[in-house]
Parts: C-alpha cells; sequence; structure tokens
C-alpha cells in the first residue's frame, strides 16, 4: 500500500482525571507505547476535572493503543471518588473514533464495535455504544447515555442493558463507571468565556444557542421543547473558578454546517442580553484547519492561509485563557510533522 493509500483514523477519549499528572501521564504512555500510533494531543483540565487525548494511526494500532488507554484508566482512577465540573459516567467517559484519510464511516463503526467487544469482555466495563454506531435511535446521543452520570449507573445498568460488558454493578463497575463508544464525524469542543462567574447566565446562554433547546410548559401546563438558535451544537454552562469566569460549553457537531465564528457570534450576542461580554473562547483538543480558514475569512476575507488562521486566532480570542499555537491545535499540522508512512512516538506537552 503506499503512503497516499494508508488509512488513518483519529481517536479522541475523554478521562475523567485532570488534575493528578501522574496518572494523566501514565495513560498518555500507553498510548505512545503502541507503535504505529502518533499522540497528537494531551489536554489536561482541572476545573473539569477531565483530560481529552488525541492520537491518529492505521486502524488496528489505534484500536491497540484505545484499549491500552482505557485499560490503564481503569486502573488509575477510581470513579467513586471522582468529582469535576463536567458530565461523566465513567474513568473513560467517551470514546469516539473519527475517520480521516481514506477511511470510511463504516470502518469507524467496525472498528468501534470491535474495541467495544474488547474492552467488555477483557476489562470487565460496561460499554455502550453512540453516535454512528449506535444500535438504537435513542443511544445515539451521548447526553441520552450519560443522563445520571455516574451516581446514576447502578439504575442505569438496569434500564438500559450495555451493548458490551457487565449489566451488573459489582466492585470492579463502581471503580470504573461504564465507557461510552463510538463513531462520528469531527466533532469540535469549543468553549465561550463570558466575562464574569454567573453560572445561570452561562446556562441561559447555552439552552438559547444548543440545537435541543429548552423545555418550557405552555398556557395548559403541558411541556413542550422550545428548539435552540443552532443546529449541531450541544452546549451546557460551566463555572471556571480558576479564572473566577463561567463558560459556554459545547461541542460542535458538524462545523461545516455551523462554523466556529458563527457559534461564537451568536453566544456573544445572546451574553450582551444578560450584560455581559464574550471575551474569548477556547478549542478544546484538535482542530480541522479548514474550520479555522473559514472563520478566519468570515473576519479578514480574501488573504493567505497564515493570515487567515492569525485572525481567526485573534477574533475568537482563542488565546485569551491558553496560549493557541497554530502548529499544537490543527490536526493537519500535527500530522505533517510525523510522515503517515512512519506513525512514531511524539511527547505530549
Amino acid at each position: 500500500m503506499s503512503n497516499t493509500d494508508k488509512k488513518i483514523i483519529e481517536c479522541v477519549p475523554n478521562f475523567s482525571e485532570g488534575r493528578n499528572l501522574d496518572i494523566i501521564d501514565k495513560i498518555a504512555s500507553a498510548v505512545k507505547s503502541t507503535q504505529n500510533v502518533k499522540l497528537l494531543n494531551v489536554e489536561p483540565d482541572r476545573d473539569y476535572n477531565r483530560t481529552v487525548i488525541t492520537f491518529a494511526g492505521e486502524p488496528s494500532c489505534v484500536k491497540e493503543a484505545a484499549f491500552n488507554a482505557i485499560s490503564t484508566a481503569s486502573e488509575l482512577i477510581d470513579m467513586s471518588r471522582q468529582k469535576g465540573e463536567h458530565p461523566r459516567i465513567g474513568a473513560t467517559d467517551v470514546c469516539p473514533i473519527i475517520p480521516v484519510t481514506n477511511a470510511t464511516m463504516e470502518e469507524c463503526v467496525k472498528l468501534a464495535n470491535e474495541l467495544g467487544r474488547d474492552v467488555g469482555e477483557k476489562l470487565g466495563i460496561p460499554v455502550y455504544l453512540y453516535e454512528d454506531a449506535a444500535r438504537s435511535e435513542e443511544r445515539r446521543n451521548l447526553e441520552n447515555i450519560r443522563k445520571g452520570e455516574y451516581e446514576g449507573l447502578k439504575q442505569k445498568l438496569r434500564d438500559w442493558v450495555p451493548d458490551y460488558g457487565p449489566a451488573v454493578y459489582n466492585d470492579k463497575v463502581r471503580k470504573s463507571g461504564a465507557t461510552v463508544i463510538g463513531a462520528r464525524f469531527f466533532l469540535i469542543a469549543y468553549n465561550v468565556n463570558l466575562s464574569f462567574d454567573d453560572i445561570r447566565v452561562a446556562n441561559a446562554i447555552a439552552k438559547s444557542v444548543r440545537e435541543s433547546g429548552f423545555m418550557i410548559k405552555d398556557e395548559t401546563g403541558e411541556k413542550k421543547r422550545v428548539p435552540g438558535m443552532l443546529k449541531y451544537v450541544k452546549a451546557i454552562g460551566v463555572e471556571l473558578r480558576e479564572y473566577n469566569i463561567s463558560q459556554v460549553s459545547m461541542n460542535l457537531t458538524n462545523y461545516k454546517e455551523t462554523p466556529i465564528h458563527t457559534v461564537f457570534e451568536t453566544v456573544k450576542a445572546q451574553a450582551r442580553k444578560y450584560g455581559m461580554e464574550a471575551t474569548g473562547s477556547e478549542i478544546i483538543g484538535l482542530v480541522p484547519k479548514d474550520a479555522m480558514i473559514e472563520a478566519g475569512a468570515f473576519y479578514a476575507g480574501n488573504n493567505s492561509e497564515d493570515e487567515l488562521i492569525k485572525a481567526a486566532i485573534e477574533n475568537l480570542g482563542l488565546s485569551q485563557l491558553n496560549k493557541f499555537e497554530p502548529w499544537k491545535k490543527i490536526i493537519e499540522y500535527k500530522l505533517a510533522t510525523c510522515p503517515t508512512t512512519s506513525f512514531g512516538r511524539a511527547e505530549w506537552s
């Protein structure tokens, strides 16, 4: 197979540990020790108590690396003691598999099933399949599976039989929680920073912009859903005590249909209704180059690639909390630092 024909997929597991750097390093090392996989990014968050790890490579190697990381996390993270701002259901909360180069969604669905079977049978962790790998419509949405979070897992296992692994709440599951594995389009984890810490306002903005919207009672007392402003957007409000601000924390599930700049400008307009400002934003994990270029073009018109990316960084305020470095955050630039002919080990920063 030529270099241009190689199948490359990405995996972006989210782990429920963002404070203990020794544990985070051991999970990252489980990925780095897997041949023909490149570790692209490790991004811990203390307030969320959550770390997003991104790696890519050939399908079978990515599956092995994901299994190694999930196994390590289940040994080192005790969910019965875990607390954090972000919703979660297990030590490895969610593990999406994403087609990047010469790979199809069908191949990623197959891989998600193989990984789920291994995690369920070999590690004894309940596994739910989501997004394109879901076996029923109600399980496509991560929020549906994660409803009740870890604290409600004992009841969840009674009501929702896992796709793989045990359906009983034993000592092993008490420690590891469950894991959600699936295949999906590239998701951008995107948070908009508000000018001060008010979780009520952050939640109100999240409800108004997210596709699912919010529930109200009509004049007869019946509940009905009011749809949100933006399709392909999931959102919650969170507090960032470290910075004394709140955020609208979002997942953009189809950035081609609802671009980053549209999301930022919409949140900014909603924030002003509450006397607040959207002071900047951050991208958690990696972002496709075309998403950055489109945002740059919105603010700067026709320009060179470098100038468009600079315009996106500046106008979205992507360096407000942590410096946005394109060669570390844009997936095409990260992959280019290590040719696909020899995915090797890479230090994370």
